[in-house]
């Protein structure tokens, strides 16, 4: 899907989990920067009505999928390639309990978790943007890319029912610590954006009011301050990006 016209310099970003929510956007904010996207999530409608959005803007490619699929990955890698090659992979996609049945317990307690959700939730989380990164690290490390690893405070704070996903955006953040270790001459950024008032948040927190949460739009901007001020690799929280003047954070 094409958009308004653009220059074959303007960065290409890669984003997953881009229908909705914080995904979508920092695609926008993206867009509205002059980026290039390559866009995924799973539900078919949502992506479209949300490339739609973002093709007024910019050039945007959409392919729906899950990103647990190699086939799927490859594909989106490929788009990337095609489009100009990436310099931002944003792997934001997750589930908070792997589980693809409707009405199944949001949060089941460790005791409780069924192991086939429990490695379906590992996949999504953790192992498929590690995944993803491998195919896309040739271009990121050709443009000084960067990666933007989307994490979670129950990553390092130990809530009851949280102990599935909690676990695996912690490996998400351990992968993310390593990489940038081994591959200095890139960014690579695991980030807690926070409660937003989401989808997933509301799943999390069945009839309570969400309300008094910060949305996406205004997350985002935050987090991308780490690749306008080219922030030295790390974990960062929102809230603590919000606190500081962008200049005191430094360069690399």
């Amino acid at each position: 899907m094409n958009a308004a016209p653009h220059t074959d310099s303007a960065p290409v970003a890669l984003v997953t989990g881009a229908s909705r929510g914080l995904g979508l956007a920092l695609a926008h904010a993206l867009a509205a920067e002059g980026w290039r996207l390559v866009i995924t999530a799973r539900g078919a409608a949502e992506l479209a009505g949300a490339a739609a959005g973002l093709a007024a803007v910019t050039e945007v490619v959409a392919l729906p999928g899950s990103i647990v699929d190699d086939d799927h990955r490859a594909h989106l890698a490929e788009a990337a390639e095609r489009l100009g090659g990436a310099r931002l992979l944003i792997n934001n996609a997750g589930s908070l309990n792997g589980a693809a049945a409707p009405g199944a317990e949001p949060l089941p307690r460790l005791a409780d978790f069924p192991l086939p959700d429990l490695l379906e939730l590992f996949e999504v989380n953790a192992l498929a943007p590690i995944a993803l990164t491998q195919l896309v690290l040739p271009q990121l490390r050709a443009r000084s890319g960067a990666v933007f690893n989307i994490s979670s405070d129950a990553a390092v704070v130990p809530y009851p029912g949280w102990g599935g996903y909690g676990a695996s955006k912690a490996a998400l953040d351990l992968a993310s610590a390593v990489l940038a270790r081994e591959e200095p001459e890139l960014s690579v950024w695991a980030v807690d954006p926070g409660s937003m008032r989401t989808r997933m948040l509301q799943e999390a927190s069945p009839g309570e009011d969400i309300s008094g949460e910060p949305l996406p739009e205004q997350v985002a901007p935050l987090l991308l301050d780490l690749l306008r001020d080219r922030t030295p690799s790390g974990r960062y929280r929102a809230e603590d990006l919000a606190a500081v003047p962008a200049p005191a954070r430094g360069g690399r």
